[in-house]
């Protein structure tokens, strides 16, 4: 019996590249965003606030980025009949608001970012230039 297992973990170079990358984005589309890095247990490894962002998008930033980790999936996964149900059951700890990414390599789940500030075709975009 094996009772042990390798896995991979985001370094802290990984994050501060995706974060770069996502802030790069957010800069190009000329939309301060608020962009949260979490890492597979959903601890926070980097975070942002944009110059310009709303500081309350930073909550729902973590969220996705937790809900994306947790869940494996993109926030909007989450289906709808169940969002509010959720969201209120967790505290609003998982979402399915648009925005969250899991982050793999190698297939296996290493953590989720998730943005927010813009509309949800925004954000999406942002957290995918950090991928």
């Amino acid at each position: 019996m094996n009772l042990t297992q390798t896995t991979l973990t985001l370094s802290h170079h990984a994050t501060l590249q995706m974060l770069q990358a996502a802030v790069a984005k957010a800069e190009e589309m000329q939309q301060p965003q608020c962009i949260v890095i979490v890492d597979a247990s959903g601890e926070t490894l980097a975070e942002i606030k944009m110059s310009g962002a709303k500081y309350l998008s930073r909550k729902s930033a973590r969220s996705k980025a937790r809900t994306a980790a947790s869940t494996g999936a993109l926030t909007t996964d989450i289906p709808e009949a169940v969002r509010l149900h959720i969201a209120a059951a967790t505290g609003g700890e998982v979402t399915g608001l648009g925005g969250g990414i899991p982050i793999r390599i190698d297939g296996q789940l290493v953590g989720g970012i998730g943005v927010g500030s813009g509309s949800a075709v925004q954000d999406m975009c942002v957290a995918r230039a950090a991928l």
